[in-house]
Order: structure tokens, then C-alpha cells, then sequence
């Protein structure tokens, strides 16, 4: 019997059983070496330079706050796609995971026009199967400088919350 190189591959040896062990555990999973982009592409990306996918996460912001209006949902995908690329990345990985944590306060005009706060959940984190996981691979991530191919990305309702070899 003979070995072949590609058997002690990267992809072999770490991509491939990765991705069986996340499907095994109920993620969707997806390769995106071939993402198009634009709101009718593949995951809804503007382009490579976004790390979230817009059309999950308006989707789960949507499912887990039924009694919300829509100003609600917008307030806060805005809040969560908000550009934080001038906070260190300390600081804006801590904002964000306070969103996730705690909601995102939002406040709006309800049916009789008066002011409403209320909170959007972000994650069921009581109920996991409320949520949407996704596995890509072969992601392209452009930065200022660079475009990296990342090998695996988890996504949690189309938040970027796993970087795997970026």
C-alpha cells in the first residue's frame, strides 16, 4: 500500500475532519472559495472586506424577536455591523460581545406613538437550537493591507464568532 502526500495535508489532516466534527454537531457547512457577492450572492457579503453575513443575522435578529417591529431589527443590525475599525481590536471585541451577551437596547415609536426600549436578542443563548451555525471554508477576508484566504470561519446567526487559520 502506498502513501500519497496529499494524505499528511493540511486539508487532510486538520480542514476536512474539522468540518465533519462541526456537521457531525448539527452546523451547516458551506465552501466559499467561489462567493459571489452583492445581497443575491452566495452569504449576502457586500464584498471580501465584510466579516459578517448580513442576510443571517437579519434573519435570526428577526426569528428570536417576533414581537419587535422592524425599526427595532434595523437599529440593531446597524448597531452590529457599525464600523469599528478605529477602536483597537480590544475594544471593539468587547463591545461586541457585550451585544451578544446583553442585546442590543434599542428604542422606538410604538402603535400608539409613544417612546418604547426594548431589548434585541442577539443569541437564544438559553435554547441553542434557536440559532444558526455555519461552517465556511475557504473564506476571503480583504483587510487594508492584505486579503487572506481564512481555511474555516463559524458563524453563529451570521456572526463571525471562530477563526480557524486566517
Amino acid at each position: 500500500m502506498s502513501v500519497k502526500f496529499t494524505d499528511y495535508s493540511e486539508n487532510a489532516l486538520v480542514e476536512k475532519p474539522a468540518i465533519e466534527l462541526f456537521a457531525a454537531l448539527g452546523w451547516q457547512t458551506t465552501n466559499l472559495y467561489h462567493e459571489t457577492f452583492g445581497p443575491d450572492g452566495t452569504e449576502g457579503r457586500e464584498s471580501k472586506h465584510q466579516v459578517i453575513l448580513p442576510n443571517r443575522l437579519r434573519q435570526a435578529l428577526e426569528r428570536l424577536n417576533l414581537a419587535l417591529p422592524n425599526d427595532a431589527i434595523e437599529q440593531a443590525f446597524t448597531e452590529l455591523t457599525r464600523d469599528r475599525s478605529t477602536q483597537t481590536p480590544e475594544a471593539a471585541n468587547r463591545e461586541l460581545y457585550r451585544l451578544i451577551k446583553n442585546g442590543v437596547k434599542v428604542t422606538y415609536r410604538d402603535a400608539e406613538g409613544n417612546h418604547t426600549t426594548e431589548t434585541v436578542k442577539v443569541i437564544d443563548l438559553q435554547d441553542s437550537k434557536n440559532n444558526d451555525f455555519l461552517l465556511a471554508f475557504q473564506v476571503r477576508i480583504a483587510g487594508d493591507m492584505y486579503l487572506r484566504r481564512c481555511d474555516l470561519i463559524g458563524f453563529v446567526n451570521g456572526l463571525t464568532l471562530l477563526f480557524g487559520d486566517c
